[in-house]
């Protein structure tokens, strides 16, 4: 007899529907095959779906048995078949008949005791089925809630092979899994860390709120102890809240990565990724075969912070100048390639020489200046050019760390952000032929400058003095127009003002005053 299921296997962070055929002919030797380019986990799956069926009060078939996952060329990797494809062996050996109607899939690994555990991507995998226009979707229990949060798709949660069973074969009723959006953003949205903890430093919050506001990237330079983790660390506090759509967006990388706390449905909080400066190319922008998301891609939607910048490895640097433009990035291979989402504002962080002391006035600074100049150097010009405000942070008097009132808290200076993020969402709405769905300052097309930062004669003087000056690049003068817009949002001017520009510049200035 035949039976056919329906199942999915990652493909990057993308689900893939694959066919699970289960055939089982009279045979005097007793024997399983698996085929259809599985991976050695699926192929051992067949001795723990043999073992979960026994364990669950059925018999174990003893004739020849071929499982098929189709399509044939595709690699699968994954050790959710284990429930398609017992329940597939069930049906095929006449222990089991499935009444209830409806296409459904389903997905789980199999306890030796028949219970179901928990499979990496399911969020993608709900996506997909609802792409499909599937009836339903099976899912182990502690699954369940993260599937449920996609709309159109009935989950249904199942605990074991034989709650599977007896709810296809119409013997077990039982509710689809519902999960109240609203609730779950407002019990995971709560964060310790707020701006109230950071006293002084008002230059580097200044520029923190406009990194906020247009989505700039930002680099600040100090030496150590003087708060720069702490102002990176509280940058998500004050980025608008995440919509539904980014959540999806993001909790489907981390659900492929297995990163999500149990029985967490959906990410509430922006990501803030700080890897460490050993990290490799494949574990930044992703890599490896089949391909994975690397940092960048966790960062999805949120921050990634380089701390000690100069301390990375150069080439591994260098990968990040391409998804620093487009927002994405893609890895290929010789059979295919992934395209994975890197839409995050880079915060970086460094010392402005090796010892870290050369703009402290209390320490003296131990570094011979080719040092200096071979650190400084680890930061290549173009991806300096990517990075739009740059800004010294100064070692804080102890006078203001033990007498200055508390800053502004994050509520206050988010309030700001999303004023200057809804003028921008109102302009690039407005101007939908030329769309191409912008909505920050930061991630305006060359042409999309051209349309909204035009300057009066007397911000354009500040603007060409300031390029002759400092030997800015084409790059770099558009990235001080971008700024410059955000500058002007943020206090409500439609037209950029020669203070705004002169800001904008400022926060380019110091790359030269360093690096000379």
């Amino acid at each position: 007899m035949l039976a056919k299921l329906f199942s999915y296997t990652l493909i990057g962070i993308d689900a893939t529907p694959v066919e699970v055929e289960v055939d089982a002919s009279f045979s005097s030797m007793p024997k399983t095959v698996l085929v259809g380019l599985a991976e050695a986990a699926v192929k051992e799956s067949t001795h723990r779906v043999e073992r979960a069926i026994v364990n669950s009060g059925y018999r174990r078939p003893t004739d020849r048995v071929v499982i098929n996952l189709a399509p044939a060329d595709l690699k699968k990797d994954a050790s959710g078949f284990d429930l398609p494809i017992a329940i597939g062996l069930l049906i095929a050996s006449g222990q089991v008949s499935v009444d209830r109607p409806g296409n459904f899939a389903l997905v789980g690994e199999l306890a030796l005791t028949g219970e179901t555990r928990p499979v990496k991507g399911i969020l993608s995998m709900a996506l997909q089925a609802v792409a499909e226009g599937r009836d339903g979707l099976l899912v182990p229990t502690a699954n369940a809630s993260e599937a449920a949060v996609v709309e159109g798709l009935n989950v249904y949660p199942v605990g074991s092979l034989a709650e599977a069973v007896g709810f296809l074969s119409g013997q077990v009723d039982r509710d689809p899994e519902s999960v109240d959006l609203d609730e779950v953003f407002a019990q995971n949205s709560h964060t310790e860390e707020d701006f109230v903890d950071v006293k002084g430093q008002d230059y580097a919050k200044r520029a923190l709120l406009i990194a906020a506001s247009g989505s700039h990237n930002l680099l600040m330079i100090g030496p150590p102890g003087t708060g720069k983790t702490l102002l990176a660390k509280r940058l998500p506090t004050i980025l608008p809240p995440l919509t539904p759509a980014e959540s999806l967006e993001t909790t489907r990388i981390y659900s492929v990565m297995g990163l999500l706390r149990p029985g967490q449905a959906l990410m509430a909080v922006r990501p803030f990724r700080p890897p460490h400066h050993s990290v490799s190319d494949a574990g930044l922008v992703g890599g490896g075969s089949p391909p994975q998301p690397g940092e960048i891609s966790l960062a999805h939607k949120g921050v990634l912070f380089l701390d000690e910048m100069p301390e990375f490895n150069r080439k591994t640097l260098e990968v990040l100048r391409q998804p620093l433009e487009e927002g994405r990035v893609t890895i290929s291979r010789a059979l295919r390639s992934s395209t994975f989402p890197a839409d995050f504002i880079l915060v970086a962080a460094m010392n402005p020489c090796p010892c870290g002391y050369r703009s402290d006035p209390r320490r003296a600074c131990s570094c011979s200046p080719p040092q200096v100049e071979k650190y400084l150097s680890k930061i290549s010009g173009p991806l300096l050019d990517r990075i739009d405000l740059h800004v010294e942070v100064p070692a804080v008097p102890f006078t203001q760390l033990s007498e200055m009132p508390p800053g502004p808290p994050s509520s206050e200076l988010r309030a700001q952000v999303l004023a200057a993020r809804e003028r921008q969402a109102r302009r690039f709405g407005s101007s939908q032929p030329h769309h191409h769905g912008t909505t920050v300052n930061g991630r305006m097309t060359p042409r999309q400058v051209r349309t909204f930062c035009k300057l009066k004669p007397d911000a354009q003087n500040i603007l060409k003095a300031a390029m002759e000056e400092l030997g800015l690049s084409a790059r770099a003068h558009d990235k001080v127009l971008r700024v410059a817009r955000t500058i002007a949002d943020l206090e409500g001017s439609d037209e950029i003002l020669p203070q705004h520009i002169a800001e904008a510049v400022g926060y380019r200035s110091l790359d030269r005053s360093v690096w000379i």
